[in-house]
């Protein structure tokens, strides 16, 4: 049976991570934080709200065409929804997966600070311990790179900078005394690297007092220097210094005891706590400066791509070009070119597309471009070379396309031949979950089209399938004959989808299933697809349709050999619809629709639905579906902004198998709803922790990183392995390690940048983990992307000095909802006629500077 999907690609990890508290947190690092301190305001909150205050500006000053324009009042007073925005300027029911994934992305490297051990402690990367001067060239550092990565096109790496960066930013209004020394505007020089801090104390000026309180209000001299606590030993607090202050900091216990940070509402972690709430609004004014500078440097279009502040995703073709694959390639351009002529210059365009071609031995290059003109001509010039046997280096080449493919983005196989490198299965399968990509294979095996050296296994197929369960894809198998119309998925699947549960999610080869249609489903699909001899289908009042009626009451079948669609009437009817099929071995079946109200993720509700009741989490085993547990979801933070919370049983998250998360629920007139997260959860034992080096690479020089390996189990006998691409000199000291339950280990990794390395190219290094002995634990991954730069870095970063813009900072009530004076921007900013979020035209390979 096909895999359960439901477009909730953040439900799994929101649920697994368990609430905790770092020791060296700034602003608490996320909702999980607010165990601690149920009121307080965290990185995420501010992060996650400055860019939709910066989203919102982009709205109201870029007018949707063919739409009214937005209106400031409209939104003043609320508390902004990532669903209100796009409603807004897209139109109801505009899906905001990629844009919450974006803030996503963002706003997990911003807590990540607070949690990785080669960042945590690091005072320059948390305006600490007086290192202030040090902390602004990090921060402007942190800003440039993210600049430069964006302006590369890998805004993945991008988001991940922009996150470390806001990060410290944020810090410096929680642990310095800009607050306490009376200040209401964002610090106006801490973003710009021509700009000296002024006025900061000195070694030998004594800044606090003693406080034997946990509330410290009044600790500090009243001096009007600038200055920042200490935190923990290193480095040591000298005499007259304040402390950073709190539970967990062991500087604050030696005199003048206290401390001074503002992270949170709780005295015991905050000493000067009841002025949080200053410190959150400056830090928010100080984010949306930042988000809006990039802005001005990237332009609408490139920062609406780094927040992918759009409606579409992206589009990659992995294209098999071996002699016998001329009808796959055919049917490729024409999905290709329908996409193209249906989608060109709306919001539902593709950001990107992606063509990744391959044979054996070969793979690649990838193509990269928005320009769908460009992507057509390319792909219009491909045709089937020479070869015919099998296997083929897909997997290679389904990893490149990943690599390049924007999050959330579907990406198709096509292909009749099995994997030659079936040893890449599960690092393709791990990549495709950490970039949230769907993988079909759309396969026309046909044993007379292909040269047979060797008997081939009947199971060399089972990379794909295992590949499409783990990023919530498909394996079609077809014949020429029907290809162009199989692949017509492609185009359906470009549509944001929602896939409903079945019960059972594995069917008998003679059973039926049932599925739950609720009212804010529309355009339904059914894919069946395997050795079906017969099946009915049934809706909520009794009326049926069978197999051979290709029109009936209620709607159009369509047979591709052994791929069957059917397309239901819309309305199609409310309630539990119900399929019986007969078939040899395991038939496949998937029921998508198109969603209106339902949100990406658990966490989020659109507001003005009420009585939306979002009940419980089922856990299903995977593959056999039985229910490993059921939990219920408990309404977390500003009802408005729908956040749930749900505890699991310890022992599930010890299971090694992987499981679906289902949502249960009910709509606002009682009917059943049902949702599956799109791709199976699992529990993995061993976490790898990858960092880079604290800048960019160099070409020429060599560069340090680290991992740190961390058992919840055990014992286990691990081997590491890595791999770095391009294939630049890679060495480590550390080849395996044994580990026992709770223990972690460390080494090192030395990359050598030749000094022939592209500017502005990315380098990606995999590192593997894998159990020595025969274990059914799954490898545990980890990804890391760098950008070769030049040393030092060259891009611009001066002030250019005050514009128009204004920004609109609506966030929250209790950030004291105000409007901000004008914000720095540049000549990069101004776009011309046409839609902002529409391709920018040329290859994205070739690379511009924009006006600073």
């Amino acid at each position: 049976m096909t895999p359960l999907k439901a477009p909730h690609p953040c439900l799994g990890s929101l649920l697994l991570l368990l609430p905790w508290l770092c020791p060296a947190s700034g602003f608490f690092p996320n909702i999980w934080s607010l165990v601690a301190a149920p009121s307080s305001i965290t990185h995420q909150d501010l992060t996650e709200e400055a860019a939709l205050n910066v989203t919102l500006q982009l709205f109201l000053e870029r007018p949707p065409p063919g739409r009214n324009p937005l209106r400031l009042e409209d939104f003043q007073g609320r508390t902004l929804l990532a669903d209100d925005l796009f409603a807004a300027y897209f139109g109801f029911g505009t899906p905001t997966r990629r844009f919450r994934a974006a803030l996503g992305e963002v706003a997990r490297a911003n807590a990540a600070q607070d949690f990785l051990s080669v960042t945590r402690n690091d005072p320059e990367l948390h305006f600490d311990a007086e290192q202030l001067i040090g902390s602004q060239a990090r921060l402007v550092g942190s800003l440039r790179e993210a600049l430069s990565a964006a302006r590369a096109l890998e805004y993945t790496l991008a988001r991940q900078l922009l996150g470390a960066m806001l990060h410290a930013l944020q810090d410096f209004y929680s642990h310095s005394n800009w607050v306490e020394l009376g200040k209401q505007q964002p610090h106006p020089d801490l973003l710009w690297p021509g700009r000296k801090l002024k006025n900061l104390a000195q070694a030998g000026d004594p800044m606090c007092s003693d406080c034997e309180e946990l509330s410290c209000p009044g600790n500090l001299l009243g001096s009007i220097f600038l200055t920042s606590g200490y935190f923990g030993a290193e480095p040591p607090k000298p005499p007259g210094k304040c402390s950073h202050g709190g539970h967990f900091d062991q500087s604050s216990r030696d005199i003048p005891r206290g401390g001074i940070n503002k992270d949170s509402t709780s005295p015991a972690f905050s000493p000067h706590h009841d002025l949080h709430p200053q410190a959150a609004q400056l830090a928010l004014q100080a984010s949306i400066q930042a988000l809006n500078l990039l802005r001005g440097r990237l332009g609408d279009t490139g920062f609406s791509r780094l927040l992918q502040i759009s409606p579409a995703s992206g589009l990659s073709f992995v294209l098999d070009t071996t002699g016998s694959m001329g009808e796959e390639i055919n049917a490729a351009k024409i999905q290709a070119r329908r996409i193209i002529d249906q989608r060109r210059g709306g919001p539902m365009e593709p950001t990107h597309y992606i063509l990744v071609p391959f044979h054996d031995p070969g793979f690649g290059p990838v193509l990269k471009t928005s320009d769908p003109d460009a992507f057509w001509k390319h792909l219009n010039e491909i045709h089937a070379l020479g070869g015919g046997d099998e296997p083929e280096m897909c997997l290679s080449a389904l990893e490149l396309a990943l690599l390049h493919t924007p999050q959330f983005s579907d990406i198709f196989v096509f292909t009749d031949a099995s994997p030659k490198d079936a040893h890449l299965t599960n690092r393709v399968e791990a990549l495709s979950q950490k970039q949230h990509c769907k993988v079909t294979f759309l396969v026309t095996e046909d044993p007379s089209r292909r040269v047979r050296r060797e008997v081939l296994s009947p199971k060399r197929f089972e990379p794909y399938q295992s590949i499409a369960m783990a990023s919530g894809g498909e394996v079609i198998f077809t014949k020429d004959q029907y290809i162009q119309n199989v692949a017509s998925v492609v185009g359906e699947s470009v549509v944001d989808m929602v896939t409903l549960a079945l019960v059972p999610p594995v069917l008998n080869p003679k059973g039926s299933l049932m599925f739950h249609v609720d009212k804010m489903l529309h355009g339904v699909i059914i894919h069946l697809h395997g050795e079906i001899s017969t099946f009915r289908i049934s809706d909520p009042t009794g009326i049926s349709q069978d197999i051979d009626q290709d029109w009936g009451p209620l709607g159009h079948i369509q047979c591709f050999g052994q791929f069957w669609t059917v397309n239901l009437n819309d309305p199609p009817q409310v309630g539990a619809w119900v399929i019986e099929i007969t078939a040899q071995g395991t038939p496949g079946v998937k029921v998508k629709g198109l969603h209106t109200l339902l949100l990406v993720e658990v966490m989020g509700l659109v507001s003005g639905i009420p009585n939306m009741n979002h009940s419980h989490i089922i856990l299903r085993g995977s593959p056999g579906g039985q229910e490993l547990d059921s939990v219920a979801l408990k309404p977390t933070g500003a009802p408005e902004q729908g956040l749930f919370t749900a505890l699991l049983d310890p022992n599930v998250l010890h299971t090694q198998r992987p499981f679906f998360l289902e949502l249960i629920g009910q709509d606002d007139k009682g009917s059943s709803l049902q949702r599956v997260a799109s791709q199976p959860c699992t529990v993995v034992p061993v976490l790898l922790e990858l960092s880079g080096p604290s800048g960019p690479l160099s070409p020429g020089h060599q560069a340090v990183l680290s991992l740190q390996i961390s058992s919840f189990s055990g014992p286990w006998d691990l081997i590491i392995t890595a791999s770095v691409n391009p294939s630049f000199p890679l060495t480590s000291n550390l080849s395996r390690v044994h580990l026992g339950q709770n223990e972690s280990a460390w080494g090192q990794f030395w990359l050598q940048v030749p000094g022939s390395a592209t500017l502005d190219s990315l380098v990606t290094l995999t590192v593997t983990a894998e159990a020595e002995s025969n274990n059914s634990s799954p490898p545990a991954h980890a990804v890391l992307q760098l950008l070769v730069q030049a040393f030092p870095p060259q891009e611009p970063l001066d002030d250019p000095g005050p514009s128009s813009r204004p920004s609109h900072n609506m966030a929250r009530p209790d950030l004291h909802t105000s409007t901000l004076g004008p914000q720095r921007s540049g000549a990069g900013g101004t776009m011309g006629a046409g839609p902002w979020w529409g391709p920018v035209r040329g290859l994205l390979l070739v690379l511009g500077i924009a006006a600073c």
